[in-house]
């Protein structure tokens, strides 16, 4: 049984080391061609902590956010990441 484990372990972290490296290639071919990066409308809100442990949010605006087009972050945040979290709180 421990053995089957270790192999499953094994591979697990062979497969995503993997998908990692190839998810980094295809963002420098993107990058190479003009089209690994791309821009997010984002809303920023700041909490201001008020008496009596209330906070007070306020409406930044919306700010355009670079992100990468690739599933993990290189560097900067995945744009399918932004895009489900378009709020920036601060």
């Amino acid at each position: 049984m421990k053995r089957i484990l270790w192999l499953v372990i094994r591979v697990v972290v062979v497969l995503t080391i993997v998908v990692y490296l190839c998810d980094w290639a295809l963002l420098r071919v993107r990058i190479a061609r003009g089209q690994g990066y791309s821009t997010v409308q984002v809303d920023e809100y700041l909490s201001t902590p008020l008496k009596g442990n209330k906070a007070e949010y306020d409406y930044m605006g919306s700010q355009p956010v670079t992100c990468a087009r690739s599933y993990f972050p290189h560097g900067t945040t995945p744009c399918w990441w932004l895009r489900r979290h378009p709020a920036k709180w601060e």
